[in-house]
C-alpha cells in the first residue's frame, strides 16, 4: 500500500485527497520508485483545475506529480538500466503519480541521482531542467559565444536555463523583478534587468535567442531584440507566425520529453559544481495542498518540493 495525493474532481486545492492504495507494478521497460521526494511544478495546478489539454475526465481519479528523486524497489523484465537499490531521479509521465510514496517510471525517463544531492534537491531537477535543457539547445541551438534573453530568469525553469546557457559558453540576459535581481546574479548572468524598472530593450539587441516563458506583453516587446535568423522559444502559448516572419526570425513552442540520456549530462553539470537546484522551500507530504498552492501563487524563487519521506 502506498499513500498518495489524487483527485476525483477537477477544482481547486479542495479536491485534494490523501489515499492509500496499491500501486501497479512496473512494466517490462520501467521501475518503481519508493519516492523520496518529488517537486511541484505549474503544470500540477493546472492539471488539478482541469485546464491542462492532455489530462480530462478519462485520466480520473489522478495522482498529481511529474518528477520525483527516490530508490529502486522493483525492475520491470526487460528494466536493465537500473537495479533494485540505485537512487535514481526522473520524469514520470503524465498520467502522474509523483504525489505519492511509490511511483513508477519508464527506465529511459531517470538517471542516477548525483551522489552531491540530497532526494530534495535532486527532486527539484527533472521536469524544470530539462525544460530548460531542451528550450535551449533542442530547439533554441544555443551555443558557445551566443546569446540568449532569458525571460523569468528566477523561475524553475529559469534559473536552470541562466546556468545550462552560462555552461556551455553563451552570454545569458535575464529578466526578473526587483527582489530577484541579486539571485540572477548569483546564477552567473552577464546582464541581468529588473522589469519592474527597467525595459529590456535598452539593454538587448541582436540576439541569436529568446527564451519565453512569460508570453504576453513580454513577447510582443521581445521579436526587435533578436537578430535576423534569431529564434524565439516558447513554453507557453504558440508564437505567432506572422509576427515572426515579420521581423525574418523563428519562432515556436515546444512541451518538454523525457530523456534519461540527457538528464544524465544535466547531473554531470551538478557534480561539476557549475548548475546548482535552488530549493526555495519545502514541505512536508502532508501539506502538498500547501505546496502547491505556493507554486500556483507564483514568483516562487527556484524550485518548492514535497518532502515524501517527512
Amino acid at each position: 500500500m502506498s499513500k498518495m495525493i489524487r483527485f476525483h474532481r477537477f477544482g481547486d486545492n479542495e479536491v485534494l485527497e490523501a489515499e492509500e492504495l496499491d500501486i501497479s507494478q512496473p512494466d517490462a521497460g520501467q521501475v518503481l520508485v519508493s519516492v523520496h521526494a518529488a517537486s511541484i511544478n505549474p503544470v500540477d495546478f493546472k492539471i488539478r483545475s482541469g485546464r491542462y489539454p492532455a489530462v480530462k475526465n478519462d485520466r480520473l481519479p489522478y495522482t498529481l506529480g511529474r518528477d520525483v528523486s527516490g530508490m529502486v524497489e522493483k525492475c520491470g523484465a526487460q528494466a536493465t538500466r537500473f537495479k533494485v537499490g540505485d537512487e535514481v531521479f526522473g520524469i514520470i509521465d503524465i498520467h502522474g503519480g509523483g504525489y505519492s510514496q511509490q511511483a513508477v517510471l519508464d527506465q529511459d525517463a531517470i538517471a542516477a541521482k548525483p551522489a552531491v544531492l540530497d532526494h530534495v534537491h535532486a527532486a527539484a531537477i527533472p521536469l524544470a531542467g530539462q525544460t530548460a535543457w531542451q528550450g535551449l539547445f533542442r530547439y533554441g541551438q544555443l551555443g558557445p559565444g551566443q546569446s540568449a534573453l532569458i525571460h523569468g530568469g528566477s523561475g524553475g525553469v529559469g534559473h536552470f536555463a541562466i546556468q545550462f546557457a552560462k555552461a556551455k559558453g553563451a552570454r545569458v540576459l535575464t529578466t526578473v523583478s526587483t527582489g530577484n535581481v541579486s539571485f540572477a546574479r548569483e546564477l552567473g548572468a552577464d546582464v541581468v534587468i529588473d522589469y519592474k524598472t527597467q525595459r529590456f530593450e535598452d539593454y538587448a539587441s541582436n540576439l541569436d535567442m529568446v527564451f519565453d516563458l512569460i508570453s504576453g506583453e513580454t513577447r510582443e516587446r521581445s521579436w526587435s531584440v533578436l537578430k535576423k535568423g534569431g529564434i524565439l522559444v516558447t513554453t507557453r502559448d504558440e508564437p505567432s507566425q506572422k509576427e515572426a516572419a515579420e521581423f525574418s526570425v523563428r519562432a515556436l513552442r515546444y512541451t518538454v520529453e523525457a530523456d534519461g540520456d540527457e538528464l544524465a549530462e544535466i547531473a554531470e553539470l551538478v557534480v561539476s559544481g557549475k548548475v546548482r537546484p535552488h530549493v526555495q522551500k519545502t514541505f512536508p507530504f502532508g501539506s502538498a495542498a500547501d505546496a502547491l498552492a505556493s507554486v500556483e501563487m507564483g514568483h516562487s524563487v527556484g524550485k518548492v518540493v514535497l518532502n515524501i519521506a517527512q
